[in-house]
């Protein structure tokens, strides 16, 4: 759930957004660009039917926390939807992998560069958003391990300069209730993000944007999306750890993950082999590459790159706590209500009717990644767009219709995207990350500054 909307870098989202953060940044409908082609024999090029519902036989027989076996007819039904959807929603290309005890779907479809017309591909590198603020989370919680953090002592007491810092936790930072205002809904960060994508942003720069806004709620009171409280995460680790973001994650996150192929980006620089990203976050909504565009706008919200197969990896070590004590995991699974149907939001989690992960955007690219306790399943998803369908993230639409198919009692499901808060008072957001379109999750609220003719949202999403 990370976000800003169209242009969609690191702003703000809903929950819905923040948590498909969601993307980094929090955006409303989408522009209203043409689709982009297809090239010809896409298999996803068929008559746009309506979404497919599990039968009423199959939901009645399946249990809440089960997932359906992975039949020859329960895959052929995924391929079908996948690619309705697909052409629905006019998503270039997704990689989709499920991992259940009782059989593995690992498929990709569409295509994952417009100019070359490159198929899709499970093994090709992905920027993933908001997923970024597990990872985080993850190196906050191995700190916490370490006796060299507590997670109810003030942020005051580990990063200097946050407004009303003695008054805000660790805790409510990493569970998206801090009241700050999200650097990601500032209408000067987004002009300047959209207006050169290629710009290098500093964290403190970031912060600089929300700080100069008095802040949307009382600490602990209300849950917002906000990707300006894992930038504060991502310096505490700074702090704390001694090391940059970037090294902390790398020896104290992916390493001991087995994390060979994910990586935080020191610039705009995507490794080989690679689907390229498009995003309508641009000045005049027109869809554009942002394979390459800077995501220093996301740093500890929302810049990680990774595959698909360490994603799939990441969801269970993540959601069942390999890497942290189990009271520490504990804590971070003590989800609290978003305002959003069934979604519930930890220390840098979120519950989704029994799924447990986060989602992401960023502009080019979505992500989700999942994992149903229960069930020890494992639903991960990487897309190569973040161009809203309907005012929906495209990560959701597909998980929805996916998980309606393999686990009916547990539907992955989210609100669309809504503009983030710009003062005092507004409302909550749901997000990844996943959160209105913005890098860092959903927000919502009235009153959004408006962005460059073509765009309709205030935030980036992330």
């Amino acid at each position: 759930m990370t976000e800003t909307r169209r242009p969609r870098p690191a702003a703000a989202r809903t929950t819905a957004a923040a948590l498909a953060l969601t993307g980094l940044l929090a955006t409303a409908a989408c522009s209203g660009a043409a689709k982009p082609a297809r090239p010809a024999g896409d298999p996803a090029v068929a008559a746009e039917p309506a979404a497919l519902s599990p039968s009423p036989t199959t939901s009645a027989t399946v249990s809440p926390g089960a997932v359906v076996p992975l039949t020859p007819a329960v895959t052929a039904q995924l391929d079908s939807t996948i690619q309705q959807v697909l052409a629905r929603t006019a998503v270039p290309g997704i990689s989709v992998g499920i991992l259940t005890p009782g059989g593995t779907y690992q498929k990709s479809f569409g295509i994952a560069d417009k100019t070359t017309g490159a198929a899709m591909d499970p093994g090709l590198f992905s920027r993933i958003g908001s997923e970024t603020k597990t990872f985080t989370a993850t190196a906050v919680l191995r700190l916490v391990d370490q006796g060299k953090v507590n997670l109810d002592a003030p942020i005051s007491a580990y990063v200097d300069g946050v407004p009303g810092g003695d008054a805000i936790t660790v805790r409510q930072l990493g569970e998206m209730r801090s009241g700050l205002f999200p650097y990601s809904s500032d209408p000067d960060f987004v002009n300047a993000l959209i207006s050169d994508p290629n710009r290098v942003f500093t964290p403190d720069q970031l912060l600089a944007y929300g700080y100069k806004h008095p802040a949307v709620f009382p600490p602990g009171t209300q849950f917002q999306y906000n990707n300006s409280n894992y930038i504060i995460l991502g310096k505490l680790i700074e702090r704390v750890g001694g090391q940059t973001a970037g090294a902390f994650l790398q020896d104290q996150v992916f390493t001991p993950a087995a994390l060979s192929r994910t990586s935080f980006p020191v610039d705009g620089t995507m490794p080989d082999p690679h689907a390229h990203g498009y995003t309508d976050q641009t000045p005049t909504g027109a869809i554009e590459d942002a394979t390459n565009w800077n995501p220093s706008w996301a740093w500890t919200a929302g810049a990680v790159i990774t595959t698909l197969a360490d994603l799939e990896s990441w969801a269970r070590t993540m959601a069942t706590g390999a890497l942290v004590t189990p009271a520490t995991q504990a804590e971070r699974l003590k989800t609290l209500p978003t305002g959003d149907p069934g979604v519930g939001y930890g220390f840098g989690l979120f519950d989704n009717n029994g799924w447990i992960g986060h989602n992401g955007s960023m502009p080019g690219y979505e992500s989700v990644a999942v994992y149903l306790p229960q069930a020890r399943s494992t639903l991960v998803m990487l897309l190569n767009t973040d161009v809203l369908y309907q005012g929906s993230e495209p990560s959701s639409v597909f998980a929805n219709e996916i998980t309606r198919i393999i686990s009916p009692r547990n539907v992955y499901s989210l609100p669309p995207a809504t503009a983030a808060p710009s003062a005092p008072g507004s409302g909550s957001s749901s997000g990844s990350g996943s959160p209105s379109r913005s890098t860092s999750g959903p927000a919502s609220g009235s009153g959004a500054p408006s962005l460059p003719a073509g765009n309709s949202s205030s935030t980036v999403r992330v």
